[in-house]
């Protein structure tokens, strides 16, 4: 059964979980930071991401994405490196204590630290949201219980030189493909939100530790 993640109660335990990485890894230097926004769409609690825009350099044009980017050395966190991509890229200003902590670093294919922070943002119609067309394709909020279904979970697998590497989860299914960085951290969010729910088949994924 999903617990109620959006009650009082379901944010007081998640953000008393986060609170001992939040606290070591918030000021931390990371090269790049994410939005990870929980939202509740007509009633529904979900995940809000976006598309990256086609047209942006580099490899990951057109991908699935959480609002973020670069650390900028005028921010003065990965909290604030969140918030401002977000509120650059989609519009959406979310206020610094609907932050609920800080969620497990991960590293991008260059060794960079990518810091996921978590934030609660309320009812939201995601296509109200007027998202810079520069930088964002679409935007779009898979449900939880969507996310939390065997059937739209899945892991691919890794190889180099004719050998096994990793594996990666990947979710299916919705309108886009969630894979890559993206993935792990929605693997990281539901181990988080729904931990009686959410079995990952990896021993490597798991909350941060305080």
């Amino acid at each position: 059964m999903l617990p109620d993640c959006l009650s009082a109660e379901g944010e007081r335990r998640c953000r008393r979980l986060l609170a001992g990485a939040t606290a070591r890894l918030r000021a931390r230097p990371a090269a790049a930071a994410v939005l990870v926004p929980l939202c509740s769409v007509r009633g529904v609690p979900a995940l809000l991401y976006t598309l990256r825009s086609s047209r942006l350099v580099g490899r990951h044009k057109g991908e699935v994405s959480f609002p973020g980017g670069k650390c900028d050395p005028a921010d003065q966190d990965v909290v604030h490196t969140a918030l401002r991509e977000t509120r650059e890229e989609l519009g959406l200003a979310v206020p610094e204590e609907h932050v609920w902590g800080v969620l497990r670093p991960v590293q991008d294919q260059r060794k960079g630290t990518v810091v996921p922070v978590l934030a609660g943002v309320g009812p939201l119609d995601p296509q109200s949201l007027r998202p810079n067309p520069e930088e964002v394709d679409e935007v779009f909020a898979l449900p939880l219980a969507h996310l939390l279904q065997a059937q739209n979970q899945g892991y691919t697998h890794f190889c180099q030189g004719g050998h096994f590497r990793y594996t990666l989860p990947v979710f299916l299914h919705g309108p886009h493909r969630v894979w890559g960085l993206t993935a792990i951290i929605t693997e990281f969010t539901l181990q988080l939100l729904a931990p009686g729910t959410y079995q990952p088949h990896l021993a490597s994924l798991g909350l941060p530790r305080g």
